[in-house]
């Protein structure tokens, strides 16, 4: 199982962002094969992101999300208790976004590594981080 940060998650299902053909190929793959997860998070950063007019989705959010959070796209993962305990400890590491910390936290507690091209979060060796580089052009 892989976890998406939002921007990969985004990239991937809007086809824009840095990922590469071989990126998005492997993404499709992993999705065929219900591997690929996101965090309760990045349906609430979809949201912000939508409402601040910097991506739209086709034809409105509700139909996007639902279609985008379907099981055979990815799995999301709820926030509770032990996520929100988590990320409490990423504070000194990641302390400037409340979103990175609970990301990563809900990837520490899933026991998943996590595809992301956030330097803070990459940096910070927190979490694991998914190997994207067999996956170059």
């Amino acid at each position: 199982m892989i976890l998406l940060d939002t921007h990969i998650w985004l990239w991937w299902l809007l086809g824009d962002g840095a990922l590469n053909s071989k990126q998005r190929e492997e993404l499709d793959r992993l999705a065929s094969e219900h591997q690929l997860t996101i965090s309760w998070v990045s349906i609430w950063e979809t949201e912000m992101l939508e409402v601040k007019g910097r991506i739209r989705l086709l034809p409105d959010f509700e139909s996007w999300i639902k279609k985008a959070t379907d099981r055979a796209v990815c799995r999301v993962l709820p926030v509770d208790l032990e996520v929100v305990l988590a990320q409490r400890q990423l504070l000194v590491t990641l302390n400037s976004d409340p979103a990175d910390r609970l990301i990563a936290a809900t990837a520490l507690l899933a026991e998943c590594p996590l595809a992301t091209f956030d330097d803070k979060i990459i940096k910070s060796e927190v979490v694991e981080i998914w190997e994207w580089k067999s996956y170059s052009d």
